[in-house]
């Protein structure tokens, strides 16, 4: 029978048509990279499965009548390629009485698989969100005075738009605990004690640490720490880690593990910078921390997860002397107490 004759029965579907048309396109522009060979265009594929055919013919045409033959003479190691096309067709053109496969639960197990070495902006915000349904669950208990999450709120979105990543979304929440303590997760989540504002003489001092805790967010810290306690522990495998593993993890190293020195140095830089574009006094971050390096009191919570303090101090206030504001916002100690009297 003759080829173009013979090309007149189609028994697949149009979608499985254009797949099979895309696959067997790549392997023509494959040859003609090999063999630098010209061709224009493909002009037809067809997939002929009649019921009285114990086999699925392939015809492939082109403007200048094409032929996979050629190239066959030209590479030996074409043959595989080829084998591999006539059994796909095969595979995908014969109709078998068996249910159709879902994918979409195959994808998802894929899309739960994270490599934590190129996480994208919108995974981390996912993973953001994970980890404080997690913290909000449980693992916390969050304030519901609306006074003082407001007044955190647009405290923290005023910092917000003089930092490192003033595009992301940030959601700032007040955690009731008198601990003096704050932490930051993924994706623009951070968390304040009430024992952080009570401690605080005035809103720079507050301010600064806020703006800390976003310098952690623009460094991408918590991410970096993951990676590197998932690769410690074994959790990583080649293929990633597990996106409830990552969760896990990230809640965890959120409220226990103490930074590393560098992440503490680079959140100070980043933070300072914000507080000072903000118009916030520089000194506020300065005079916090040295109000709990005197602390005769236990040490407190921050100090325990963000070390290194006495180094940290000595070393704003070099960048403060080679950079120094006239920023003098914040120092109202009346106005921050009446700010934050609703705390009881």
């Amino acid at each position: 029978m003759d080829a173009r004759s013979a090309c007149t029965s189609v028994c697949i579907s149009e979608a499985l048509f254009w797949k099979m048309h895309s696959f067997l396109v790549l392997l023509i522009r494959l040859c003609r990279e090999c063999n630098k060979q010209p061709i224009k265009s493909v002009e037809y594929f067809y997939v002929l499965a009649k019921p009285s055919c114990d086999r699925t013919i392939i015809r492939i045409m082109s403007w200048k009548c094409f032929s996979v033959n050629y190239f066959i003479k030209r590479r030996r190691w074409l043959y595989p390629l080829i084998s591999i096309a006539v059994a796909l067709s095969l595979c995908l053109s014969t109709p078998l009485p068996s249910r159709a496969i879902d994918w979409f639960p195959i994808l998802i197990r894929g899309v739960q698989v994270l490599q934590l070495s190129n996480v994208s902006e919108r995974q981390e915000i996912e993973l953001g969100q994970q980890m404080n349904r997690q913290i909000a669950g449980g693992e916390v208990k969050l304030s519901r005075n609306s006074q003082i999450n407001r007044y955190v709120e647009e405290l923290g979105q005023r910092l917000v738009q003089f930092s490192d990543r003033p595009n992301l979304k940030y959601t700032f929440q007040v955690v009731d605990d008198d601990s003096v303590n704050a932490f930051a997760t993924l994706g623009g989540f951070v968390y304040v004690h009430t024992g952080l504002l009570k401690t605080a003489e005035n809103e720079a001092e507050f301010a600064s640490v806020m703006a800390h805790e976003i310098g952690h967010i623009g460094g991408k810290h918590l991410l970096k720490q993951m990676r590197q306690r998932a690769v410690a522990s074994g959790l990583a495998t080649a293929a990633g880690l597990d996106r409830s593993k990552a969760v896990g993890l990230g809640v965890e190293l959120a409220l226990n593990r103490p930074r590393s020195r560098e992440d503490e140095f680079d959140a100070d830089r980043r933070g300072l910078k914000t507080l000072t574009r903000a118009g916030y006094a520089q000194s506020g971050m300065v005079s916090f921390m040295q109000k709990l390096l005197k602390s005769k009191s236990s040490i407190p919570t921050f100090l325990s997860t963000h070390p290194g303090t006495s180094d940290r101090i000595t070393a704003l206030k070099r960048a403060i002397n080679a950079q120094p504001s006239n920023g003098n916002a914040g120092l109202d100690k009346n106005a921050y107490r009446s700010n934050i009297s609703a705390i009881r």
